[in-house]
């Protein structure tokens, strides 16, 4: 980033909440010293201008106190570079969620599930695999918005996938993990847009679905299909991950498109593969009625649909042309429709026959 932004958004922020960042600044650098004073400007410079001003210095400081404690307490964190601590342990939100202290609450949980870990990936594996059961947040449609906030999400019980990745990356910081919220405000295929989250580990990001885990690893998922056919120079459909550094960029926020307040990195390359060839591949969806449930139906004696907890996104797919028989096998029962027009059809069991 130019350094002359870099200054300039600083003096921005002293402008815009007076003397309060001075104070702020200061008592970092005197709690804990040079680094201290360094995690204060760069948290400071990051700021969005709400949060400029709305946000005290005692909010701030908690952020940082917690963050520091985490730094020195797990092996991990120690080893974590400045640069990668400050951008994406640091910083109290990943984009325009509701400021809450989640530290405070995630941190004796994390701490817990982390025991015996030894690694980052090790660590946010165990995370992954245990905080949403602990604090009883799934995928559910019907949750009240998509950037739910941890609280917002417990109090419902339900979260997509922007609300889940928001918890897994706050747990992951708790415990001095670096993580950030990772997604698309559009599939290649304009079927809907995802969010998922990357965690670092020795100098590399690797990829991971919120309340999806795999005991086989990070980048597995049911979303590398769509990933890897991204399109990098279109910022709709390209795949990008959140910076509290400003970059230039912003962060696609499908519910707010004209914020432009989260910065960006456009990541796409990570992800794209040459594929043969997508012609004729339908996504599939099957429902018990309209208005319904989703159910687990075997399309094709191929593949399976998904249902519960599966993102709203996460579809079966096959090589299937527009008028072609396909056949739903559900509880045993075989019904047959004949294949309609679109890249993403949704099945009513009910209307089969």
């Amino acid at each position: 980033m130019n350094k002359k932004l870099v200054i300039f958004s600083y003096l921005l922020a002293c402008w815009a909440w007076g003397g309060e960042v001075e104070k702020f600044v200061e008592a970092a650098e005197k709690k804990h010293g040079e680094f201290g004073e360094k995690a204060a400007r760069f948290l400071v410079e990051g700021m969005p201008k709400r949060d400029r001003e709305n946000l005290g210095r005692d909010f701030l400081m908690t952020n940082l106190d917690l963050a520091l404690k985490a730094k020195k307490e797990f092996s991990w964190a120690k080893k974590v570079p400045d640069g990668i601590f400050l951008n994406d342990v640091l910083p109290y939100a990943s984009l325009d969620e509701t400021r809450e202290d989640w530290r405070a609450f995630f941190y004796p949980k994390c701490k817990d599930l982390v025991k015996g870990a030894k690694t980052p990936t090790e660590a946010a594996q165990a995370i992954n695999k245990g905080i949403f059961n602990l604090i009883k947040v799934h995928y559910n449609t019907g949750r009240k918005a998509p950037n739910q906030s941890p609280a917002e999400s417990i109090k419902l019980g339900k979260a997509t996938c922007t609300g889940l990745s928001i918890i897994l990356v706050d747990a992951c910081r708790s415990v001095g993990i670096p993580a950030r919220i990772v997604g698309t405000a559009l599939w290649f295929n304009k079927r809907g847009n995802h969010t998922w989250v990357e965690i670092y580990d020795d100098g590399t990001w690797y990829f991971t679905g919120a309340d999806e885990y795999d005991a086989k690893g990070f980048n597995r998922g049911w979303f590398t299909g769509d990933a890897s056919k991204a399109i990098e120079d279109q910022w709709q459909h390209a795949i990008w991950a959140t910076s509290w550094k400003k970059t230039g960029s912003n962060f696609p926020m499908v519910w707010d498109v004209r914020n432009k307040e989260v910065s960006g990195v456009n990541v796409t390359s990570r992800y794209v593969k040459k594929q043969k060839t997508s012609k004729g591949l339908v996504y599939f969806r099957m429902w018990d009625r309209k208005g319904g449930k989703r159910v687990v139906a075997v399309l094709n004696e191929v593949v399976k649909t998904k249902a519960g907890t599966a993102d709203l996104n996460d579809m079966a797919e096959l090589q299937i042309k527009v008028g072609e028989l396909l056949r739903v096998t559900l509880d045993g029962e075989t019904r047959s429709v004949k294949v309609p027009t679109g890249k993403t059809i949704d099945l009513y069991w009910d209307q089969l026959k």
